[in-house]
């Protein structure tokens, strides 16, 4: 299965800008390039700050963005989003019983999970009693199937000096249950970062995140100051199948040098 993610959007309202970035020009662009190119595409995800400050009217723009997409939608929240405003935006996205955006699809392919980390005043992110709860059911629901999992915080140590202190605070009882799981952990993607990463955990886990659609970092993992930069829409095109999991980096924009020619191998 191919599916889209977008990650850290952070919609304003439209003509305003963030960090030197207009966060809707970005999107579309991005949202414009998959419906060209991966119009086929069984899912798209967006790993969360999908607005920046909560704003009603930004998720209404941001529901006219995602409008013209002919396939599913999942959307996961992060520390910038609002809860209250993007169920009044979105009021039939999947939601648990808890009141918190977090679902499951089962595929071919596995269960895929996207969870709820944020939580009102924090710039971290939260996994409490009540999601554990819920991700215990799912994790148990999905029986031998492998999982693939989509929250906005990192679960792990992401090396970047900047986001420390500001990952999920949960002790670590989420990567526990997780590999826990019988059916065992496909992959483990998130957002957050605004820069690409791709890694393990000490026991082998793999993860990785995206570039952020809207502003970014200028790479640095040992500063905590890092600069802004902005940059052209992207987007990763991940695929899920019999040969396991792979992510692809999309750039919109890019100069044309020429074209390859087919190379017959070995």
């Amino acid at each position: 299965m191919k599916i889209i993610q977008i990650t850290d959007t952070h919609i304003v309202r439209s003509g305003g800008r963030v960090n030197g970035v207009d966060p809707e020009a970005n999107l579309r662009g991005a949202v414009a390039d998959v419906l060209v190119r991966h119009w086929d595409a069984d899912l798209l995800v967006i790993t969360g700050d999908l607005c920046n400050d909560g704003d009603p009217a930004a998720y209404a723009l941001l529901r006219d963005i995602l409008a013209p997409v002919p396939f599913p939608v999942r959307l996961c929240l992060g520390n910038h989003d609002g809860r209250d405003a993007f169920v009044e935006a979105f009021p039939d996205h999947p939601r648990a019983a808890s009141g918190h955006v977090q679902s499951f699809s089962d595929t071919p392919f596995g269960r895929l999970l996207f969870l709820d980390t944020n939580e009102s005043g924090l710039i971290g992110g939260l996994y409490d009693a009540p999601r554990l709860a819920w991700l215990d059911e799912a994790l148990a629901g999905a029986g031998p199937l492998p999982i693939t999992v989509f929250l906005h915080h990192p679960p792990v140590s992401d090396g970047l000096a900047h986001f420390e202190h500001i990952r999920l605070h949960d002790d670590g009882a989420v990567m526990a249950r997780l590999k826990r799981h019988p059916g065992g952990i496909r992959h483990v993607v998130f957002g957050h970062v605004h820069v690409p990463l791709c890694g393990t955990d000490p026991d082998g886990v793999a993860f990785s995140s995206g570039q952020a659609c809207a502003h970014r970092f200028v790479t640095d993992p040992a500063c905590p100051t890092p600069l802004w930069t902005g940059g052209d829409p992207c987007y990763r095109v991940i695929t899920i199948d019999a040969l396991g999991f792979r992510a692809y980096d999309a750039q919109v924009g890019q100069t044309v040098l020429g074209r390859a020619d087919p190379c017959a191998g070995p």
